[in-house]
Parts: C-alpha cells; sequence; structure tokens
C-alpha cells in the first residue's frame, strides 16, 4: 500500500496547487490552510470546545490527498475537548464533494511532517485513550480509529453524491504540540493490501497511494 513516491517528487507536484492561492484562517490562535494543495478552504469558525468545535468548511473535487495545514497549537492554548491530554480541540469539517463520483470511503491522517506518519511517541492522536472519544459522522455507517502503526480514522460504507456534503465529528489532541499539524485526507479506493507494523512509516502513507490533484 506504500507508494515510493520521494519528498522532492511529493513538493513539486504540491508546488502549482500552492501558488494557485491558497487560502488561511486565523481563528482561536490556530491557523488552518489549504496551501498544501488538494482542496478549496472554504471557511474556519468555532473555538474548538466541545460545545463549539472549530466548523472546516472544505470542497474536495479529486481523490487526494487534500493536506489541511493546521499551525500555531501551543501549551497555553490549553484542552478545550476535556481530555487527559496537554492540549486538543474539537473539530467538525464539512466536505462537499465537487467531483463526479459518489464517496463511499474516507480517510484521515495526522501527521507532524510530510516524511513519517504520526509515532506513538510524538503525542499526536484523534484522542487517543480518552474516555468517550468522539467520532462520528452521519454520512458513514462505520466508522474506525487506527491508533497503531499511525493516527488514523477510516469513514466506510456511506454514499455522498456530487454536489452534496459530508460531516466529520472528531477531537484532536498533542501532548507535545510542534506548531504544525497536518491532516491529510484521502478518498482513493482503499487497498487491499495490510499496512506495515514500522512504526514510522515512509511517505506516501497507504492511504496517500494518489498523488495529489488540484481542485478545479
Amino acid at each position: 500500500m506504500r507508494g515510493l513516491i520521494g519528498l522532492s517528487l511529493f513538493c513539486l507536484i504540491l508546488a502549482p496547487i500552492a501558488q494557485a492561492g491558497a487560502a488561511s484562517f486565523t481563528v482561536e490562535g490556530l491557523t488552518f490552510s489549504d496551501e498544501l494543495g488538494g482542496f478549496r478552504l472554504i471557511a474556519v469558525t468555532g473555538t474548538g470546545r466541545l460545545e463549539d468545535p472549530f466548523v472546516v468548511v472544505e470542497e474536495i473535487g479529486s481523490q487526494g490527498p487534500a493536506i489541511l495545514q493546521i499551525t500555531g497549537l501551543r501549551s497555553t492554548f490549553g484542552n478545550r475537548c476535556g481530555t487527559q491530554h496537554l492540549t486538543g480541540f474539537a473539530m467538525t469539517k464539512i466536505v462537499r464533494n465537487l467531483s463526479n463520483q459518489p464517496w463511499h470511503d474516507f480517510r484521515m491522517e495526522l501527521r507532524e511532517t510530510e516524511e513519517r506518519a504520526s509515532p506513538y511517541g510524538d503525542g499526536l492522536s484523534f484522542g487517543q485513550g480518552a474516555t468517550g472519544r468522539t467520532v462520528e459522522s452521519s454520512s458513514f455507517g462505520q466508522i474506525r480509529a487506527i491508533d497503531e502503526p499511525y493516527d488514523g480514522l477510516a469513514f466506510e460504507d456511506g454514499y455522498v453524491p456530487p454536489g452534496a456534503s459530508a460531516d466529520f465529528h472528531f477531537l484532536i489532541t498533542d501532548e507535545t504540540p510542534s506548531m504544525r499539524i497536518l491532516l491529510v485526507q484521502d478518498l482513493s479506493p482503499p487497498s487491499a493490501s495490510l499496512p506495515s507494523p514500522l512504526p514510522t512509516p515512509p511517505w506516501p502513507h497507504p492511504m496517500l497511494a494518489q498523488r495529489p490533484e488540484p481542485a478545479p
């Protein structure tokens, strides 16, 4: 499932997308940006609390990956989602399907760098270990949280036709905030291969088998 696309080639692919005019929104001290490409960021609102999550509105017109970059997370931000982690926030994503194909699956992965998946020791996760962890979507019938060997969410058994929107509700937590979080979103058909047990698999991760394509 893991491709062998080098980081230099990956950056070369993304360059025209980023130069096309990236959007960014700074809310509650965090900056959300689509500069790494693959989608269009429309709006960000909210405070990151459970009762008032960050609501991120996007449009995706290709299979992916579409990479949302979040910067500015510091320990002083605190934990706004009630888990045991040093920092954390609740997020709702509203993603409109601008492709010509219905979505049946939607996968996400957290990373701090382009080169490697998020290992256990970096403290970044979708609320790993939290009691009553929130992962929901009214658009998909099956949801799986993957904590090892990478931090991912798999939304399956859904149907989101072209022009419609999907909703996702989850937590992002970080014990050692690094100022940069990459939320990688992928809609390519899942591979039949099993993920490798290596703690730091190379870029791209199995769910990033498709090269990024610019949103229309």
